[in-house]
């Protein structure tokens, strides 16, 4: 969803795209400005800030009560796995992520990667390739080698201490990933 002050949700977007299996709790809301959360009877929103709010490719969906602006499938893949703590689990990320794979395009996947961490196509692009999705992957993998050097976790508070490295996604694989379909 996009407001008047830039926003942009994920887990609510994967839900616009089909890819959701369970109603959100709360909405979750991408705000270019801090904001306390809201409730309104049942319904909560919680925003979270994303500074680069403005460059998310979005696309627009009607519905009885209006048109919201979501960001893309790239988008939200990306948004997923960035902000997967606010997502549930890893596991739960990429179960919705096997889900949305089969609206992304690989090009536009790239393309929205500029707009995030570099950590977090390098993550996308594990998840993926996990979920059977290794064709959306191509222009990504290429992204991530031309933009690190480093390679970062799966999943960034688990310890490091005995994770198998990726050296396709420069990944260290801290945590394992079941995907539930």
């Amino acid at each position: 969803m996009r407001t008047s002050a830039g926003v942009s949700p994920w887990v609510d977007s994967a839900q616009y795209h089909g890819a959701a299996h369970q109603r959100p709790q709360e909405f979750q809301v991408f705000v270019d400005k801090s904001r306390r959360p809201i409730a309104s009877g049942r319904v909560r929103v919680a925003f979270m800030v994303h500074k680069n709010i403005q460059k998310v490719p979005v696309q627009s969906f009607n519905t009885p009560r209006g048109t919201l602006v979501v960001s893309t499938p790239e988008a939200t893949a990306l948004d997923l796995v960035g902000y997967q703590h606010h997502a549930g689990s890893l596991s739960q990320v990429a179960t919705v992520l096997a889900e949305l794979a089969e609206k992304i395009d690989a090009k536009t996947l790239a393309k929205a990667a500029a707009t995030a961490p570099i950590s977090w196509a390098q993550r996308l692009g594990y998840i993926l390739e996990r979920a059977g999705a290794e064709n959306k992957t191509a222009a990504l993998k290429t992204h991530v080698r031309e933009h690190t050097h480093e390679s970062t976790l799966l999943l960034p508070k688990a310890p490091r201490k005995n994770a198998l490295r990726n050296a396709d996604w420069k990944l260290y694989v801290n945590a394992d990933v079941e995907i539930d379909l």
